[in-house]
C-alpha cells in the first residue's frame, strides 16, 4: 500500500475546509470535511475501490491471512461492496466464470439497500435477520460459509451510551448469524466499538471460536472508538 499524503506542500497545508451550507447540518459538514480530506478516501478513488473501508479488510487478512483462495463468504451489509470487492479478489471469486469463482470461490453480500454489481460477486436485497436468512444464504452459496464479514454499524443517535448498546446488539445478532452460517473452522470478523465485544458477547465466541483477538486497523480514523473482532477457528454449532 503507497504511502498516504501528509496534506502539507512548501509548508502550506492543503486541508480542504468546507463551508456550513444552509440545508446542510454542523454535523454533516464535519463529516463532509473529513471525507475530503482523508487519505484513504483519496486512495480508494484511485485505485478503483467502492469504500475506504476496503483497506480495513485488507490490512486486518495482511496480518492473519484468513481469506483464502476458494472460500465461500457472507458479506453483511454489504453497501456499497467495497468489502465484498476484496473478498472477491482474495479467493478467487473475481476470476471465475458466472456466479462462482476460481476453485469452487463464491462471495453473496446482503444489504437491505441495492448494491451495484460487481465481478466476482452476488448481492441480494435482504435482511439478514429473517429467520430463513441462514438457510437460504447456505443454498445459494451452495454449502456453509467459510467465512462471513460484517463492517456494520447501528444508526448514530449522538447518545454515547445509546449508540454503544445498539451497536453490541447488531455484533451479537451477527455472531449469532454466524454460528448459524459458518462451516467448521470458518471465521467471523464485525466491527465494534471500543469495550463493545465484553461479557456475553466476549465469552460467546470464546465458546464457540478457537481465537477471538480485537484488531484496530490503521485505516480506521485515529479519532474513531471504532474497532474489529476476528474470531477465527468455528467449532461447528453444538
Amino acid at each position: 500500500m503507497s504511502g498516504a499524503s501528509s496534506g502539507r506542500e512548501g509548508g502550506r497545508s492543503l486541508k480542504t475546509r468546507v463551508k456550513t451550507a444552509r440545508k446542510r447540518s454542523l454535523s454533516s459538514t464535519l463529516w463532509l470535511q473529513r471525507q475530503l480530506n482523508d487519505p484513504y478516501v483519496a486512495q480508494a478513488k484511485r485505485e478503483g475501490f467502492r469504500s475506504r473501508a476496503a483497506y480495513k479488510l485488507i490490512e486486518i487478512d495482511d496480518r492473519f491471512h484468513f481469506l483464502k483462495p476458494g472460500q465461500k463468504i457472507i458479506d453483511l451489509g454489504a453497501a456499497p461492496g467495497g468489502w465484498s470487492q476484496v473478498a472477491a479478489v482474495r479467493t478467487g471469486a473475481a476470476q471465475g466464470e458466472g456466479q462462482t469463482g476460481k476453485g469452487g470461490a463464491r462471495i453473496i453480500g446482503i444489504d437491505l439497500l441495492p448494491i451495484e454489481t460487481l465481478p466476482g460477486a452476488e448481492f441480494k436485497v435482504m435482511d439478514f435477520l429473517e429467520p430463513e436468512a441462514p438457510r437460504l444464504l447456505t443454498e445459494w452459496l451452495g454449502g456453509k460459509a467459510d467465512v462471513v464479514l460484517s463492517d456494520m454499524a447501528a444508526n448514530a443517535t449522538g447518545h454515547k451510551k445509546t449508540d454503544h448498546l445498539r451497536i453490541v446488539g447488531l455484533v451479537e445478532l451477527a455472531g449469532d448469524f454466524a454460528c448459524e452460517a459458518l462451516a467448521p473452522g470458518g471465521a467471523f470478523l464485525a466491527k465494534v466499538l471500543q469495550g463493545g465485544t465484553e461479557n456475553a458477547l466476549l465469552a460467546r465466541l470464546k465458546r464457540d471460536f478457537t481465537a477471538v483477538r480485537h484488531v484496530k486497523p490503521q485505516a480506521s480514523r485515529a479519532d474513531s472508538s471504532e474497532l474489529y473482532v476476528l474470531a477465527t477457528g468455528f467449532r461447528g454449532k453444538s
